[in-house]
């Protein structure tokens, strides 16, 4: 499957949870995530489950740093895209902080990035490549957040999930105006 046709969000979805399926954070996990042990708490506490699926979450969010390195080490981006490129990558390696961080909480083990990934670099050729391979993740990470949110019964865990899909979404919508496409392509996120 090439990178750079993925225009379903089911299957930019998949491609952001690589073989994983579903992202569904539990409330503990997610309340965790925003830093609400108490709150984490009251919505239940922490499961096997919840390790597993944080771990699914490291693991995308570690992809989206390597991809990003990928992107920085092309020698395609201009200096103030590679400046883009590096702070989006810096907000990935938060998000790994902070979800080890919660995995160890719940007495889990944090899974570590892969030694290689299976990316496009033969079809990168331009830096408009690089942008829409990135903003192609970035998609996936909105969409797979994006389906988390209404899980959640508690406001302010669907509000935590928000959050994470709201940082996705502004990384998707200043990709895509770099790639000269409109960066709110609706009025509703899909």
């Amino acid at each position: 499957m090439s990178f750079f046709k993925i225009s379903d969000p089911v299957a930019a979805r998949r491609l952001f949870l690589g073989r994983s399926g579903n992202l569904v954070l539990s409330g503990a996990a997610v309340a965790l995530l925003a830093g609400n042990d108490a709150l984490a708490a009251k919505a239940g506490g922490s499961t096997a489950g919840d390790v597993q699926i944080l771990n699914t979450a490291i693991g995308a969010e570690l992809e989206a740093i390597a991809a990003y390195q990928l992107g920085a080490e092309s020698g395609l981006l201009t200096k103030p895209v590679l400046d883009l490129a590096i702070t989006f990558q810096g907000h990935h390696k938060e998000h790994v902080a902070l979800l080890s961080n919660t995995v160890e909480k719940l007495g889990g083990k944090a899974v570590i990035a892969k030694k290689s990934y299976d990316f496009p670099a033969d079809q990168l050729k331009s830096q408009r490549d690089v942008l829409k391979f990135a903003a192609q993740l970035e998609q996936g990470a909105v969409s797979a957040y994006l389906g988390a949110v209404p899980l959640f019964g508690n406001r302010d865990l669907a509000k935590a999930a928000a959050s994470i899909l709201g940082d996705e979404a502004m990384h998707w919508a200043i990709l895509r105006q770099a790639i000269g496409e409109v960066p709110v392509p609706s009025a509703f996120m899909s």
